[in-house]
């Protein structure tokens, strides 16, 4: 954690730990609710009672936006998810049953952070009924569930068992959804063609679905992805983001030292600066 002493907040004053957790629990003023949740996060503030405020916010009913959601549920599960802190799983998994999608989202995304395996069955429960029910919600702009973070969390919680479910989500109508299990299943099973797939996915042509194949590369760090990454059509700053994820999974193989593959990631990063 950073020192709270080196911190600011949103108008340049200073800010404190103890300050951010009692503005979580006041009930006045919903901005600094929502403001303390996300500098909880930000700043990876790990104390006791910072971790009990959030997951206290999880189940807030004060803080409501015009549409129903509740907005500081959604930054809570959001900040819980960057502490690394395993107690909070149970509140999370909770979270899964909110009518807000984006608190769902939020949460999904947070429990596929945390890597925490009581995770799974949950998460395979909001895809009963597989790609058929896997469709937009009349007059909103999503699916019925956040389909690509249950995926993407799958995938980075690694049981096996989520395999079957995710596979026919590689011929859902919506790409972004194909390239989430794409992403997925190579991180499951590590079978090159599912790199293969999201290298072809660089060559859409919709500039969206180019950049969700670069994060995706990253996110697996496929290194034979490194050159196709490096000349896609594409803002520098998604491929150098990209080929950051590529180069810290190859120097996290062993030996842990820095290869000539290595090395070649890092001359691809330096040509696109």
């Amino acid at each position: 954690m950073i020192e709270p002493q080196k911190l600011v907040n949103a108008q340049g004053e200073s800010f404190t730990v103890d300050q951010a957790i009692a503005n979580l629990r006041q009930r006045e003023d919903p901005s600094l609710r929502y403001y303390a949740a996300w500098w909880l996060g930000r700043f990876r503030v790990t104390k006791a009672a910072a971790i009990e405020a959030l997951q206290e916010a999880l189940s807030d009913e004060t803080d409501r936006s015009p549409d129903g959601g509740f907005p500081l549920r959604r930054n809570a599960a959001r900040a819980l998810g960057k502490l690394g802190r395993s107690e909070s799983v149970p509140a999370l998994i909770q979270c899964l049953n909110c009518a807000d999608y984006y608190v769902r989202e939020a949460a999904t995304e947070a429990l596929g952070a945390l890597a925490d395996g009581r995770a799974v069955s949950p998460l395979l429960t909001l895809m009963a009924g597989g790609v058929e029910a896997a469709v937009l919600v009349p007059g909103k702009p999503h699916l019925v569930q956040p389909y690509g973070a249950i995926i993407e969390a799958l995938g980075q919680l690694g049981d096996r068992q989520a395999i079957a479910t995710i596979e026919p989500f590689l011929n859902h109508s919506v790409q972004s959804i194909q390239n989430a299990a794409t992403r997925a299943l190579y991180q499951l099973t590590g079978e090159a063609h599912y790199g293969e797939r999201l290298v072809h996915a660089l060559r859409a042509g919709d500039l969206q679905q180019r950049r969700s194949a670069l994060m995706d590369l990253g996110a697996i760090g496929y290194l034979p992805a490194a050159d196709a990454i490096a000349s896609a059509t594409a803002e520098n700053s998604l491929k150098l983001i990209a080929l950051k994820g590529v180069l810290e999974h190859e120097l996290g193989q062993p030996p842990h030292s820095l290869s000539a593959d290595s090395q070649r990631v890092m001359a691809l990063m330096d040509s696109l600066l």
